[in-house]
């Protein structure tokens, strides 16, 4: 064991790898809790989505830990998840069902880019100004969300929104619950989200906010609800899936996961030492974990499953090899027993951590040329549109009009690559035909 994860040459040992794989389960356990509160507000069967979502967190960190041996988890994804209730099944009206199988589809198309060339193609193509602007807009849309559902935020026939009424059980809980989550955040407190889920979840049973579980440990919930459903669409009402709303929905998830797990494993790796000359060995291997994990996700039931940045606090604890990604995935297996307690568990105690995601994501806004207003026009309403559309895809859509058109008016069209240009014309039908 110790020499197939290397442990001599990376420095590491038992103690160290297990300590980090607690560390980073705990940093990302969040993710049993919320998940299944947002993919329920899409119609989908909270138990089933509980379940599918340790698994496809069991799945995606074996794969990463032992075929890549990298120190990195994976789970079903921030942001995607509220893209794919809010978006996808709320404003677009397209079926849940529908919705797994355009996850399954952005998890095939990313496993044959990772058995190719094509990948780097499409990195090298996207202006990194445009994926910093993603991954901000993305944090302020998961933020708005979290926001909404704790009734912090509330809708007003006069201003559009407002703030709600702090008066209300659900939404002082919330405000108390983002209270603890800053203060452990800023004293660097390992778990910090996760702990803010679990203190506030306490707080609002003594409060009678939220109710008691029945029990602690349960037989794991069935899956049967979600389990395979993603495939129906393709086997038995293909024809429903060949429009451009389909096609946008299926683009968006492919091009968030692909250049968030790009932006990730480099980040974890970075700091954990591996990269070398600038270069992450067995990227591939770590990409094609990430697209079997979305690909298995899918099929078991949730939306996109991606490599998790809280990696990097396993990392800050020791963990150097795939075994700490290991020791990740067996905590997960343990959680589906766990069912009760996660089950009380509501948005109101879950907006903090949306919050605090959010924050962190929107850090990637001091990476962008702001004095290049060829450049802030397309980043700032890439960031703008998504929570204001209540659409990632729809923030995607509009920076990747915007870009090339910028480009071209500042003189610098040999900069933008071709790919980008053809990007312009899909999105731009997307606004004519779908929108």
């Amino acid at each position: 064991m110790k020499k197939y994860f290397q442990f001599e040459e990376l420095g590491t040992n038992y103690r160290r790898e297990i300590i980090g794989g607690v560390t980073t389960f705990l940093a990302m356990a969040y993710i049993l809790a919320v998940n299944p509160n947002i993919l329920a507000a899409a119609g989908i069967d909270k138990g089933a989505v509980f379940v599918a979502t340790a698994l496809a967190a069991i799945v995606g960190s074996l794969i990463m830990g032992i075929l890549a041996k990298y120190p990195i988890a994976l789970a079903p994804g921030m942001g995607l998840n509220a893209f794919f209730a809010f978006a996808v099944v709320g404003a677009y009206g397209i079926p849940w069902q529908t919705g797994l199988t355009g996850v399954f589809f952005s998890g095939i198309i990313f496993i044959l880019l990772s058995l190719t060339g094509i990948r780097e193609t499409i990195i090298n193509a996207i202006p990194v100004q445009l994926k910093y602007a993603v991954s901000a807009g993305i944090g302020l849309f998961i933020t708005f969300v979290g926001l909404k559902g704790a009734g912090i935020v509330v809708a007003d026939k006069d201003t559009i929104v407002t703030l709600g009424d702090f008066t209300k059980g659900d939404t002082l809980l919330a405000v108390v619950g983002i209270v603890i989550a800053v203060i452990l955040m800023v004293k660097k407190v390992p778990g910090a989200i996760f702990i803010t889920i679990i203190v506030s979840t306490i707080i609002g049973m003594i409060a009678g906010v939220i109710e008691v579980p029945k029990s602690v440990v349960s037989s794991i919930p069935s899956i049967a609800p979600t389990f395979g459903v993603a495939l129906d669409p393709i086997l038995h009402d293909f024809s429903s899936l060949l429009n451009i709303q389909f096609l946008v929905v299926v683009l968006t998830f492919l091009f968030v996961d692909f250049f968030d797990t790009a932006g990730t494993l480099m980040a974890v790796a970075d700091k954990a030492g591996l990269v070398k000359n600038n270069k992450l060995p067995r990227a591939g291997r770590a990409l094609m974990a990430d697209a079997l994990g979305t690909t298995v996700g899918s099929v078991l039931g949730t939306s996109t499953t991606t490599a998790y940045v809280e990696s990097t606090a396993g990392v800050t604890a020791g963990a150097r090899s795939g075994f700490a990604a290991v020791v990740t995935a067996a905590l997960f297996a343990v959680s589906l027993f766990f069912f009760p307690v996660l089950d009380v568990i509501t948005s109101a105690v879950t907006a903090p951590a949306l919050v605090i995601v959010g924050i962190l994501m929107v850090s990637s806004l001091k990476n962008i040329e702001w004095d290049q207003f060829e450049i802030a026009v397309p980043a700032f309403l890439t960031m703008l549109m998504m929570p204001l559309g209540y659409s990632i895809a729809s923030g995607i859509a509009v920076g990747f009009i915007f870009y090339p058109l910028t480009m071209l008016l500042a003189g610098r069209r040999k900069e933008v690559h071709w790919i980008m240009y053809i990007l312009f014309f899909v999105f731009l039908s997307y606004f004519i035909w779908v929108r």
